[in-house]
């Protein structure tokens, strides 16, 4: 599987099999942008905010994935947790849903905007993940302390910090989000930095901790 992060909580997987899942696309946000007609096969929202939802920017009669239940197409198989924003049952920021992504034999989480530790019902419903993509900017979600907590939790192989205090972002980003090294310090995992990964089930010791991405 290859992945490839557009900033914010946006990636795009694409499994060997030639399958193209774009998540939380934001068209623009900030100093972030993404391209325009991404080709997807899916296209995964987890929660109805402007810099997760803008689905204009794929292109493709992709299927799209955003309500916490069961979904299939191709070789992926996809469910999603119902959670919530924030720590008060969603009340401040409403809803959101963590997806589970299988594809072959490798599991990705995607966390959305989680806002709360998870349950011990929510960790059985994710079951085992190779992959977590969690946030860890604060604020308005989880921040470095609690995204290490949830990585504990579900103990992946990899975890992906996401939604971030960036240079990108400039002056507003040092106002809505923390930076990501509050969570590598906090999380206490070998962390590397990379433009794109490329991992197999068999690969993932090699990059085993935290992974980071740099933004185009």
């Amino acid at each position: 599987m290859k992945i490839k992060w557009y900033g914010q909580s946006s990636f795009l997987l694409t499994t060997d099999e030639g399958t193209r899942i774009l998540i939380d696309p934001y068209g623009r946000l900030l100093g972030y942008r993404m391209p325009k007609n991404i080709e997807s096969d899916i296209v995964i929202v987890t929660h109805d905010h402007k810099d997760h939802n803008q689905i204009q920017v794929a292109s493709g009669e992709y299927m799209l994935v955003n309500q916490p239940r069961g979904y299939g197409k191709k070789e992926v198989s996809i469910s999603g947790i119902p959670t919530f924003h924030d720590k008060v049952g969603g009340k401040k920021r409403g809803p959101n849903i963590v997806f589970v992504i299988k594809a072959g034999d490798l599991t990705v989480c995607h966390c959305g905007d989680l806002g709360h530790l998870l349950t011990a019902e929510q960790i059985a419903q994710i079951g085992k993940v190779d992959i977590l993509m969690v946030p860890a900017g604060g604020k308005m979600t989880l921040n470095g302390a609690d995204a290490a907590s949830v990585m504990n939790q579900l103990d992946p192989a990899i975890t992906i910090p996401m939604h971030y205090r960036t240079k990108a972002l400039g002056l507003p980003g040092k106002l809505l989000f923390d930076k990501v090294e509050n969570f590598i310090s906090a999380a206490g995992k070998p962390s590397r930095e990379v433009k794109e990964l490329d991992v197999k089930k068999e690969s993932l010791k090699d990059y085993a901790g935290i992974v980071t991405f740099l933004y185009d």
